[in-house]
């Protein structure tokens, strides 16, 4: 007689038992090892970079026009104007958009939290420092480059 083969590998059950543990345990362990705050870091960096590059955007379309990033320590807010210099009264405000889970904004130079972000017709930042400029203030550090090209990105 001849013995049976057995065939070597895993069942259905145990894979699916073996998924369902895996993904039970990262239900359970990944959000202790991401607090609010670092997701909260991130979603800041992303929005305030995209702010930035929109408001850098409208200055270049708009050559006659200043747009600004006003940041406080509530938050920050899209700003134009009707003259070159950003001075006077906003034409354009948009809604002010809150800081939240306990993340902020700081300049890298001089740790100031109140400062203005301008951009004139060629899309370059008033801010004058090239590369890591601004810092998310969070659980985990992270920076906001402006390139003295213009080029606007998270790091």
């Amino acid at each position: 007689m001849q013995a049976a083969l057995r065939h070597k590998g895993f069942t259905l059950v145990e894979l699916v038992t073996t998924i369902m543990l895996i993904a039970i345990l990262s239900v359970v362990v990944l959000p202790r090892l991401i607090t609010s705050s670092s997701y909260s870091a991130f979603t800041l960096r992303d929005e305030f970079v995209s702010e930035l590059r929109k408001a850098q955007l409208m200055a270049m379309n708009n050559g006659d026009r200043c747009y600004r990033i006003a940041v406080d320590t509530t938050g920050y807010q899209l700003q134009g104007f009707k003259s070159m210099t950003c001075t006077g009264t906003a034409e354009l405000t948009e809604t002010k958009q809150k800081f939240e889970g306990r993340a902020s904004l700081a300049l890298n130079s001089d740790n100031s939290t109140s400062f203005n972000v301008n951009f004139d017709r060629l899309g370059i930042a008033s801010l004058g420092c090239s590369g890591a400029c601004i810092k998310v203030i969070a659980d985990e550090p992270l920076i906001i480059s402006i390139e003295s090209q213009g080029y606007i990105h998270g790091r």
